[in-house]
């Protein structure tokens, strides 16, 4: 039996792929920071397999924490990297366990001999760390793809600026060692919405949703997106998941950095779309998703149906 271990398999993103993996009949390691706190990841034993599930607990800036994780794993995902908008210290809370956590990763997957695939859950922000803002040069109906080069500003939200380093770090570490015995794909997902399949209120993402959704605005970063009804690229949770499942298992992807994501739709519309409601826009694909399509071999839900399945 294949064995997978998922770093950060308990969050938003992580239940789904958690649940993936297990659908597919896989062993699965999912990390817990604080194993005794039980209701962080209570709601995965309820999963189809769960028979075939360890929570382990895990510090990913500690080496021997991480050597002990990914033992005997045939692929590891790592989707452990804090998302947060509200940051006091951004050198503590994201630059130092997003790019040393990284750092340390890839040094204990290199000494792990059962490794065979690796999945990396960067973000747009690897690719434009102005998300949802254009990068420098494109206006907001302008595409972007996997061709175009990759913008940071530093003035960018930290947290952006956090993953895009940290992707440059995965980026260097298969160019500085090109006979790796094991693939490296790395999915940048856009703005990931979706039904949360916990009771967790500490999801970044499902509060997103939320305040979207009732037009609510808790700081001046959330009220630009209704001052300037910004344009935004949507992926659902399933599709992300469904895509780094992908990912892990097919062959042949090593050092690919997949952008996932559906629509885009004006922020307007999307609080429309959540209080099951019309949206007045034609949507366009702003973020390509054709490579994901083609290579990983699945079409992106419509947004429409993202929205809708929120509030069902």
């Amino acid at each position: 039996m294949k064995k997978a271990g998922i770093i950060g398999g308990s969050g938003f993103i992580g239940s789904y792929i958690t649940k993936q993996f297990l659908d597919n009949n896989f062993e699965v390691r999912v990390s817990a920071t604080d194993i005794s706190k039980e209701e962080k990841y209570q709601h995965l034993m309820d999963f189809n397999n769960s028979d075939l599930l360890h929570i382990c607990e895990l510090d990913v800036t500690d080496k021997l924490s991480l050597k002990e994780f990914v033992k005997d794993c045939d692929i590891v995902v790592h989707g452990g990297t804090p998302f947060q908008l509200d940051v006091t210290d951004p050198q503590k809370e994201l630059f130092d366990p997003t790019i040393k956590g990284t750092e340390n990763f890839l040094e204990v997957i290199n000494e792990t001999p059962s490794i065979k695939k690796v999945v990396l859950i960067a973000s747009v922000g690897a690719w434009n760390t102005d998300f949802p803002l254009p990068a420098a040069g494109k206006s907001t109906s302008d595409i972007f793809s996997e061709n175009d080069t990759p913008f940071m500003s530093k003035e960018s939200h930290p947290y952006a600026q956090a993953k895009f380093i940290a992707n440059q770090t995965v980026e260097k570490f298969i160019k500085d060692n090109p006979n790796l015995h094991f693939e490296i794909t790395s999915v940048s997902p856009t703005m990931v919405m979706g039904k949360s399949l916990s009771n967790r209120e500490d999801s970044t993402s499902t509060g997103i949703q939320f305040l979207f959704k009732n037009k609510i605005a808790p700081n001046s970063f959330i009220q630009m997106f209704y001052d300037t009804d910004l344009p935004l690229a949507l992926v659902d949770v399933k599709d992300v998941a469904l895509g780094i499942y992908k990912a892990a298992t097919i062959s042949n992807l090593h050092g690919k950095n997949y952008l996932l994501s559906s629509e885009t739709y004006p922020v307007s519309d999307v609080t429309l779309m959540l209080n099951n409601l019309e949206p007045k826009n034609t949507p366009k694909i702003i973020y390509q998703n054709q490579m994901a399509e083609q290579e990983l071999g699945f079409p992106f839900r419509s947004v429409k149906s993202t929205l809708q399945e929120y509030n069902s």
